[in-house]
């Protein structure tokens, strides 16, 4: 694959390497909600059909992406309104505890606390070992090894939000399903540039953000729910997921059955008629350009910044668990961070901040140009 810049609307003069904060919008899904506020001016062009169509291509797209069935999707507005979703199905029984990661996303973290509180659970936080050089073995390891009997739910990213380190799901979700234990993966940072495979990985239910590595407009999510959660209770009862709401003459013969599967899932109001349109389009051409192709291009992108650092005796993760889109660099004594921040400005290069670590994120529309600045950036903010 080359770089795809030329299907993104981005400014030619910024460097950004920052996907992991936004993902821009592609020139298709822009085209689609422009056609879609076209359509909204004139209500009788949509039809009843129209209010489950969109919601269905989506979710065939998404179940492609993350190999599931498509009847086992449902659409979300937020990754809180998926771990509500989640948790308010799940049960505890007394004793046991639910497992989230060190410096969790806010998110998952106010979620699990919030069930453990009203469930009295304990919360256990799983982090690396201090005094480790890199902390992905002894991270990986202790998850693992917190995971028991006593376990009700495992809540945790794919890839650590600050830092872009890979967590081993396949083994954790196998300790999880050997334990009893509920599996709840926030994909957001890597589901549209790294392999998810639920069934693979044992995931219980998989809630992703549109808007970062899927390409898709702030304000819709997408989740996968699986067995764990067949007959489960939605947060709301929308009319949409009744097994009758296609036939809009007959709403009031009120039918108390639940649409298939994780449809009950399905947030309010779910066909958006803006809004599904540009997250199809995103879908349909991550799909095309498949993700083992978009791993490929970034791991090669990457590639002369790794080769930098270690030029530079940076320490730098074990590659097994290090994220070839997202990775958190620990900034170099030798680095002025004032110097730093002002560089990065002045040469526009866009990237991120965050719990300490210059977070460095790329896809496809990057050039080996943007590398090339950031590394030119780095030596230029080096104390003389």
């Amino acid at each position: 694959m080359e770089s795809q810049k030329h299907l993104f609307s981005l400014d030619p003069d910024i460097h950004y390497l920052n996907c992991g904060y936004k993902g821009p919008l592609m020139k298709v899904s822009e085209q689609a909600a422009i056609e879609a506020l076209i359509r909204e001016r004139n209500p009788t062009s949509i039809a009843p059909e129209d209010f489950f169509t969109g919601a269905k291509e989506v979710k065939g797209r998404f179940a492609d992406l993350v190999n599931c069935d498509p009847l086992q999707v449902a659409l979300i507005p937020s990754t809180s309104y998926g771990f509500a979703t989640a948790l308010g199905n799940i049960s505890c029984e007394p004793g046991q505890h639910a497992i989230v990661l060190e410096d969790e996303f806010p998110s998952g973290y106010f979620s699990l606390k919030t069930w453990c509180d009203k469930n009295q659970a304990i919360l256990r936080v799983i982090g690396p070992d201090k005094d480790a050089s890199t902390p992905g073995e002894s991270w990986n390891r202790k998850i693992l090894d917190s995971i028991t009997s006593e376990t009700a739910v495992v809540l945790m990213s794919s890839v650590h939000w600050m830092s872009g380190l890979k967590f081993d799901l396949e083994s954790i979700g196998q300790k999880c399903k050997t334990e009893g234990a509920i599996f709840i993966v926030d994909g957001t940072q890597s589901t549209g540039a790294a392999e998810m495979d639920v069934k693979r990985f044992k995931i219980d239910a998989l809630i992703c953000a549109s808007y970062k590595w899927l390409f898709g407009p702030y304000g819709i999510g997408i989740s996968f729910f699986g067995p764990a959660f067949d007959g489960g209770e939605p947060l709301e009862e929308s009319w949409l997921n009744r097994t009758n709401s296609q036939d809009f003459g007959n709403l009031t013969k009120y039918d108390h059955e639940y649409t298939e599967e994780s449809g009950r899932y399905n947030v309010g109001e779910m066909s958006n008629f803006i809004l599904l349109p540009m997250l199809n389009a995103s879908l349909k051409q991550i799909n095309e350009w498949t993700v083992a192709e978009i791993e490929k291009y970034c791991s090669e992108l990457t590639a002369p910044l790794y080769d930098y650092l270690k030029s530079r005796n940076v320490v730098l993760e074990d590659e097994q668990y290090t994220s070839y889109h997202l990775f958190g660099l620990k900034l170099p004594e030798y680095i002025d961070p004032e110097l730093l921040k002002n560089n990065l400005l002045e040469n526009r290069v866009s990237v991120s901040n965050r719990g300490g670590n210059l977070r460095i994120s790329v896809n496809v529309f990057n050039t080996p140009e943007d590398i090339n600045r950031l590394i030119q950036v780095l030596e230029m903010s080096r104390l003389s």
